[in-house]
């Protein structure tokens, strides 16, 4: 049995996407909503399965990984994120690599010595890491039209992901996987006036007129918080609105909160882009933390603990 084990964000997705065309394979694909990383405790291997496994850290799916490796399955872990110690066992190929300026696709990508490269340069700026993705547009010889274009795709993949349930989410993203799959390049996606590309574009719009309209609750030379409420719409834009707000200001670190109202908040955290360092150290002082270092989140952030939190961003940036 094959399993695809990914992400659903642009990054997971793409990803698996660059992998699966260039091998195709038939598998079950097991992936979630962007927060939902502990993905590898849903399969149950046995001995000759084969398991990839994208941009979900190593570190908050270890014991599972354990398990699967245990069981007699094979593993091709391919990720940016927090790893934790790397098991040593000859079942497991890992290719991990931490580097604040590097994303799962970009690794495959490599991996892959650029068969699919405008989708890893997708997936980049999708991560949000745009200085990166534009140098790598250029060396390509994009114009910077395209590299706009690879961009608002990525930036369109990426939203998709962002919600607490599947049903909050315009794409489950196992179907937008399967959806974009047909497309060698991502200029086919754009071309194509019936992909996912038209109507993730116009949902995003909406969203996003939305959040901006959203004041700061606090804000200082190293920190601007704001607040959006519980709704469909502020889950879904929380992650590429926080992107958009770093990408506005590099100097100060970023974060929004959605209201979960149950006392708590989901939070998604950007370091400032002129220090691509410590979100995930930051989020991972609490309980339901976790990330990498240039952006990161916390599930259910208690509002007790809102002050905190800020405490710690700052003084980490101060």
């Amino acid at each position: 049995m094959n399993y695809d084990i990914f992400n659903g964000d642009a990054d997971g997705i793409i990803a698996l996407l660059q992998l699966r065309l260039a091998n195709p394979i038939e598998s079950e694909l097991v992936t979630g909503v962007k927060r939902d990383i502990q993905l590898l405790s849903q399969v149950s291997a046995n001995s000759g399965d084969a398991i990839t496994v994208l941009d979900i850290s190593m570190e908050k799916n270890h014991t599972a990984l354990l398990n699967v490796l245990d069981a007699g399955a094979s593993v091709f872990y391919v990720d940016h994120h927090r790893c934790g110690d790397i098991p040593a066992h000859k079942n497991l190929e890992s290719n991990i690599n931490l580097d604040a300026n590097t994303c799962t696709a970009l690794i495959v990508d490599h991996l892959l010595n650029g068969k699919f490269h405008l989708w890893a340069i997708t997936a980049a700026y999708g991560d949000n890491l745009i200085k990166r993705a534009d140098q790598l547009a250029s060396e390509a010889g994009l114009s910077i039209h395209q590299a706009e274009q690879l961009k608002e795709l990525g930036t369109l993949i990426n939203y998709n992901g962002y919600g607490s349930t599947i049903a909050e989410l315009h794409f489950h993203p196992a179907d937008l996987y399967l959806a974009l799959r047909k497309y060698p390049s991502p200029f086919d996606v754009i071309a194509d006036k019936t992909s996912p590309f038209y109507l993730l574009k116009a949902a995003y719009q909406q969203d996003m007129d939305r959040a901006l309209a959203v004041a700061a609750t606090y804000q200082s030379a190293f920190l601007s918080v704001f607040e959006l409420p519980d709704a469909d719409w502020a889950r879904r834009v929380s992650g590429v609105y926080g992107n958009q707000l770093a990408n506005q200001q590099a100097a100060s670190a970023h974060a929004v909160l959605t209201d979960n109202n149950d006392g708590t908040y989901t939070v998604s955290l950007r370091a400032p882009l002129n220090k691509k360092h410590g979100a995930g150290d930051i989020c991972t002082q609490f309980a339901t933390g976790g990330g990498r270092a240039a952006a990161a989140g916390i599930n259910a952030l208690p509002k007790s603990e809102l002050s905190q939190f800020i405490e710690s961003v700052e003084r980490y940036y101060l």
